[in-house]
């Protein structure tokens, strides 16, 4: 089992280069990675969202989402599998910084999930912005041979598992916080 998806990896990342590998995405990918770069962009949207009384508690889903990222992705599952990066096996002319930690799953595009996830249940015109650009980062990280399709697909799933763990988590306490709140105001 473990060489069919090894193989299909493969076959998909070469694919991937050999359709669209131009001058263009060469110089665009490697900006739009680092987008992805340490969740920037999804720390920042977890910010801005928090400086709003509306969204406030999808802000603060966001950052839980992330820092759940963190610890799932860095410290338990890039550890414990130690997967070796595409651009580490195969000899190819790679337009970021070779990556230092292993490939599965990607903290790119986990990261990407659960921000386009939460953004879009904060707004779901947030989201007609949010998907796409969690899919480019995703897409960034194949074309740039840094990760394995199926490393960035595992990512998808957790990505959408975590981030409605974190709207459902915030939602909950946000319910909790109303309603002690609520009742100190009665007892007033």
């Amino acid at each position: 089992m473990f060489d069919f998806i090894q193989n299909a990896d493969w076959f998909i990342l070469n694919g991937i280069h050999n359709t669209f590998s131009c001058g263009f995405l060469d110089f665009l990918m490697p900006k739009i990675t680092v987008l992805g770069d340490v969740g920037a962009i999804w720390l920042l949207s977890g910010l801005l969202l928090s400086i709003s009384k509306k969204y406030r508690k999808y802000g603060l889903a966001l950052i839980i989402g992330l820092a759940l990222s963190f610890l799932v992705s860095n410290v338990c599952l890039k550890p414990l599998i130690a997967r070796p990066r595409p651009c580490w096996t195969e000899n190819v002319n790679l337009l970021i910084n070779n990556p230092s930690d292993y490939s599965f799953p990607s903290g790119h595009t986990l990261a990407s999930v659960i921000g386009a996830f939460v953004i879009t249940a904060a707004n779901r015109k947030f989201g007609l912005f949010a998907i796409p650009i969690a899919v480019l980062i995703s897409f960034s990280r194949l074309y740039l041979y840094v990760h394995f399709p199926s490393d960035v697909l595992t990512s998808v799933v957790l990505g959408i598992g975590i981030g409605a763990l974190a709207v459902f988590t915030a939602k909950k306490a946000t319910n909790i916080f109303d309603g002690v709140k609520s009742r100190k105001l009665n007892r007033l």
